[in-house]
């Protein structure tokens, strides 16, 4: 029998609103690898990789992809003794909120997707080849 709707529905929006502030031993990191088995290399800002753990709360009903956002715990797992460092506290889905906050990375910094013109590297896009008329003159 599938999970009622009602928790569903306040599993993945739990995630859609980002907190106010963060609390100790929280961080947001990016999803670099899926292990299986709701487990999911996650990296740090500063660059350190951690091993965490989705929620069963949050099985099935939301998906992370790589590159995605996540809110790492790494207090859940601090007195157990295993290859886990945190768990999963929030799958960041409106990174457009959260991107607003103060607490948010300036390493996960959208950047543009355009080049940067400059006059020295002129796009050729759009334009045709130089003709051998022009070599010429």
């Amino acid at each position: 029998m599938p999970r009622p709707k009602r928790n569903v529905l306040a599993a993945a929006q739990e995630s859609f609103e980002p907190p106010v502030e963060l609390t100790e031993g929280q961080h947001i990191a990016r999803v670099v690898k899926i292990n299986g088995n709701n487990l999911y290399l996650a990296e740090l800002p500063s660059k350190k990789q951690l091993l965490v753990e989705l929620p069963s709360r949050f099985r099935s009903t939301v998906w992370i992809r790589r590159g995605g956002y996540v809110l790492v715990d790494t207090n859940a797992f601090a007195d157990r003794e295993n290859k886990l460092d945190g768990e999963i506290a929030a799958v960041i889905r409106n990174d457009k909120e959260w991107r607003k906050m103060n607490y948010w990375p300036q390493e996960f910094a959208k950047k543009s997707s355009y080049l940067e013109e400059s006059d020295e590297d002129e796009s050729t896009v759009g334009k045709l080849p130089p003709s051998d008329d022009e070599d010429d003159a």
